[in-house]
Order: C-alpha cells, then sequence, then structure tokens
C-alpha cells in the first residue's frame, strides 16, 4: 500500500523536476535545437522519468480526488520513458514539453502550502 503521508513530498519532487527541465531549456527555442542536444535531451527525459515516479508513488486516495488530472497517461510515459526508452520519439518529448508540462505545472501550483 502506498503511504499518503508522502504525497507531500511527492508533489514537490514533481514541481521540482519541471523547474529543472525549465532551466535546461532555458536557451532552447525550438525542437531541433532540443532534439540535437544529446545530454539535454537525456536530463529532460530523466527529469519526466521523475515525474512519472512520483505520480506512480501518489496515493490511490489522492489520485481519486484529484481525477480531473489524468494521472494515468503521466504514469504511462514514465514507463515508456524507463522500459521502452528505445522507442522514444523526441518530437514527441518535445510536444509535452511545450503542451503537456506548462498545463501540469499550473495544475500543481494548488498544492504551493502543501
Amino acid at each position: 500500500m502506498r503511504d499518503k503521508v508522502n504525497d507531500p513530498a511527492r508533489l514537490v519532487l514533481m514541481k521540482e523536476s519541471i523547474a529543472n527541465i525549465y532551466e535546461f531549456l532555458k536557451d532552447v527555442n525550438d525542437r531541433e535545437s532540443f532534439i540535437s542536444n544529446k545530454i539535454l535531451c537525456h536530463a529532460v527525459i530523466y527529469n519526466l522519468q521523475c515525474i512519472g515516479e512520483s505520480v506512480y508513488k501518489l496515493s490511490k486516495d489522492f489520485r481519486l480526488s484529484h481525477a480531473d488530472m489524468n494521472w494515468d497517461k503521466i504514469e504511462g510515459l514514465r514507463h515508456v520513458l524507463v522500459h521502452d526508452y528505445y522507442t522514444i520519439d523526441l518530437t514527441a518529448v518535445w510536444y509535452i514539453i511545450e503542451k503537456d508540462l506548462p498545463a501540469l505545472k499550473n495544475y500543481l501550483i494548488q498544492f504551493d502550502n502543501s
């Protein structure tokens, strides 16, 4: 059974991982620049894995009480990044960074007092 006492810590880790990604990408303006930088890609993917692992370990109660976020999709990304790493599409990762990551960041703001 997952320990819901750790949910706040997992939320903090997600926020830190998002901040890391934005810091890494501060001078990157386009997909091609991202994809051409192997070290950057690996750093971003690692932080996406951390986000996914944090989601994976959130308590069932937390996930159910915040069902407006698609936790399963985030967890599913983690599984691909960790287990099917050889199939990672960096264009899809860039899309996640541009479209999905800001939404998650904005969603997590509500837990700033956690």
